[in-house]
């Protein structure tokens, strides 16, 4: 657990965002209190390709329910989150929906007492911060490297175009490594036309058959 119900609260003692306030509830164990309510997110929460961006409004919809050791939070929480496809590298959004079950403890009970501090939420002057919960839970649960659809081709390896774009027909002419040189060769070799003027062994051999007939009409 990476964060807990601490400082923040400490500084937000007032029923409104992401801090729930239990002393309606009260410390009878099954006391029920239902708490739904939306929340702008004044920063981005998530991962670095996808998340849900600063600004977006967080749907609550959460049952505060007393235990034993402390307040038992369950519900859903929804929100769109913005991303950025692993393999095409295009921009997407989405819609990101959770189910939470969290246990804030009581201070001085047997579950405060035997965690360390990290291990488990605790409430602060009969506040809850849900905000650490969500954070937590939503890292979990989207993906290291989000797609913009599951089937995404990426890019071409080649020139780089979007496959989704470029279209069935997208191909590049690949030469063999082996016969890279030759290519370059044959590229920079001016005059790879077959050329009508006679060579230099045509005009031999023209003179010599010359010659020889020639020779044949003289006897």
């Amino acid at each position: 657990m990476s964060a807990q119900s601490g400082s923040g609260s400490r500084r937000r003692q007032t029923d409104a965002d992401f801090v729930l306030d239990t002393r309606s509830l009260g410390r009878a164990p099954g006391s029920i209190r239902q708490v739904h309510r939306v929340v702008t997110a004044s920063g981005k929460i998530g991962l670095d390709l996808i998340a849900i961006p600063a600004g977006a409004e967080i749907d609550l919809d959460l049952t505060l329910q007393a235990v034993s050791e402390g307040v038992l939070v369950t519900g859903s929480v929804s929100a769109p989150i913005e991303g950025e496809c692993s393999r095409c590298l295009e921009s997407f959004t989405d819609d990101l929906e959770l189910e939470i079950t969290e246990l804030f403890a009581y201070p001085d009970s047997a579950t405060e007492q035997t965690t360390e501090e990290d291990e488990i939420y605790r409430l602060v002057d009969d506040m809850i911060d849900i905000e650490p919960v969500i954070t937590d839970a939503v890292g979990l649960e989207l993906p290291l490297q989000p797609l913009c659809e599951p089937d995404c081709a990426g890019l071409c390896p080649e020139c780089g175009v979007r496959m989704a774009i470029a279209g069935p027909d997208h191909t590049h002419e690949i030469l063999d490594p082996r016969w890279a040189g030759l290519a370059k060769f044959a590229s920079e070799t001016p005059g790879t036309g077959v050329s009508d003027a006679p060579s230099d062994v045509d005009r031999s051999l023209a003179d010599r058959h010359g010659s020889a007939s020639s020779t044949t009409e003289e006897k």
